[in-house]
């Protein structure tokens, strides 16, 4: 029986939607889908044999077994076919990857605008195997933090060395990922241009007018996409992606807390505070010497 996962403080800040999910792994039989779903993650799907047909918006894809397939689960998808191998034995694992999280990896670029372009590609053959990945999921249902962030530190170095190497491609990028023409552009081309502007600019102030000014649309209008499709408001998502950047300062150690929280885009401490006490269950100097007293932070301790 797998271990029993233990709740982490993080996951109250997901509790009220869908939109970004958790990070997450599981193991499972192949199912099909009745209809087709999207959500906030980069997706990874791995077959032990037999392969799966996916519709990606109407897009056909076939999945083959022991590579590890990628895309943006944003992009409304399905499970149309299984063919379960030899013996019918066939399994899966996922690993959900909150796409707030992606964004902010390093060094990622053309892979990134493959994804959010709705592309769909395999990673390198040695990327992963059925070991690898069962330890992974051990690490993920062990319930220990640092596990958990080492975890999702070799996914990182995963998709890095993807990078520098190559991977296959199983559908090609197709959604526009640049500034779209008003008018000219599907909702997705819309959303993607809208989630570039906001990460290209945390650091600044962002407004709703910004926003819908990138893509030409009327602002009510703008956000009302924005949320129907990630399924999240502008503003929650941009605070999301503001903590990440926070939190990946603080790992640094080099800044303050309060240099951190200004380049991250938060313009008040004590909003600062608030977001990142509900978000990661510990004020920002307690995770600093958490991570401090763990070996894994050489900067300062002592400042408030």
């Amino acid at each position: 029986m797998a271990p029993r996962t233990v709740p982490r403080p993080d996951r109250r800040f997901y509790a009220t939607t869908k939109a970004f999910g958790r990070f997450g792994i599981r193991w499972f039989m192949p199912q099909l889908m009745p209809a087709e779903h999207w959500h906030g993650h980069i997706e990874f799907n791995w077959l032990t044999e037999g392969s799966m047909g996916y519709l990606f918006d109407g897009r056909p894809v076939r999945v083959p077994p022991r590579r590890l397939a990628m895309f943006w689960a944003g992009i409304p998808h399905r499970t149309v076919s299984i063919d379960r191998g030899r013996g019918g034995g066939a399994r899966q694992c996922n690993i959900y990857l909150p796409l707030d999280t992606f964004l902010h990896m390093p060094n990622l670029g053309r892979l990134t605008e493959t994804m959010i372009g709705g592309g769909v590609i395999m990673l390198p053959e040695d990327a992963v195997d059925n070991a690898l990945l069962e330890r992974w999921y051990r690490d993920y249902r062990s319930g220990d933090v640092e596990r958990a962030d080492i975890l999702k530190s070799e996914i990182a170095s995963m998709l890095r060395r993807t990078m520098l190497v190559g991977w296959e491609v199983l559908l090609p990028p197709w959604i526009e990922t640049q500034e779209p023409v008003a008018g000219t552009a599907s909702p997705l081309g819309y959303v993607v241009a809208m989630v570039r502007y906001i990460h290209e600019n945390l650091a600044e102030p962002i407004t709703s007018k910004d926003i819908a000014r990138v893509v030409g649309l009327h602002p009510n209008y703008a956000l009302n996409l924005f949320t129907r499709v990630m399924r999240v408001p502008v503003r929650r998502f941009v605070i999301r992606m503001r903590l990440i950047r926070a939190r990946a300062l603080l790992f640094e150690g080099n800044l303050s807390i309060a240099n951190a929280a200004f380049q991250s885009g938060f313009t008040s401490l004590s909003q600062f505070y608030a977001h990142f006490r509900a978000a990661y269950g510990m004020t920002p100097l307690e995770m600093r010497r958490s991570l401090a007293a763990s070996g894994r932070l050489p900067g300062r301790m002592g400042e408030t």
